[in-house]
């Protein structure tokens, strides 16, 4: 069988929410691992026209979009399935991810956690106010996630889905942070969720270096 290749670093969230899925799955496969942040490679460009990751090809095919390639790996390959049978939950899960990818994601990670964590590490002091402004979007973010988990195990249903494999890399970066700690305070499901999110055997093969955290 063809061995798939996803393209991408190891400390992207939507590049482990890709794996993942790969790793739930049982699927062997290859990390084309590459530091984004010194300039995408040209194949990288040629794979993704709008230079984002990750990028996934299995044989001929090429594919890029983490929820089409989650959906993919979910489809094409044997092992336990990600995506509930059931129309009214599978459709919820396409909800909660699109939700993240909208609303959730530009707030918490793109703004919060990178002027908190990745700032500093560039050699740069984080910018207060871009945090302060991204503050009241986050929150609404998680407090809607945290009424669609309810009492459930999983977001959707009783069955892990695509959906906690895609708030799960966002979650455990956004938790490194104060503001992050501080909001998610006021979601103790959703922490339930996380506390036993974290300890997968899917979720510690795929941590990063330094998200020591989960």
């Amino acid at each position: 069988m063809v061995t798939p290749i996803l393209h991408g670093p190891a400390y992207s969230t939507y590049v482990r929410t890709a794996r993942l899925a790969l790793e739930e799955k049982g699927i062997d496969y290859d990390l084309d691992h590459f530091d984004f942040m010194e300039g995408f490679p040209e194949a990288q460009l040629a794979r993704h026209p709008f230079a984002r990751v990750p990028a996934f090809t299995h044989g001929d095919f090429a594919l890029y979009e983490t929820v089409a390639i989650c959906r993919y790996v979910d489809e094409a390959f044997d092992g336990p399935s990600l995506q509930p049978t059931e129309t009214r939950e599978r459709a919820r899960m396409t909800q909660i991810c699109s939700l993240l990818d909208s609303y959730a994601y530009s707030p918490a990670i793109g703004k919060i956690v990178i002027e908190r964590l990745v700032s500093p590490m560039l050699g740069r002091e984080p910018d207060e106010g871009i945090i302060a402004a991204a503050i009241p979007a986050a929150e609404k973010a998680y407090r809607v996630l945290e009424e669609f988990l309810g009492d459930r195990p999983f977001l959707v249903g009783m069955s892990l889905s695509l959906a906690d494999l895609h708030l799960a890399p966002n979650y455990s970066y956004f938790l490194m942070t104060p503001e992050g700690e501080n909001i998610t305070q006021s979601t103790p499901k959703l922490r339930r969720w996380w506390d036993s999110m974290k300890e997968r055997d899917a979720m510690v093969r795929t941590r990063p270096e330094f998200a020591a955290a989960g």
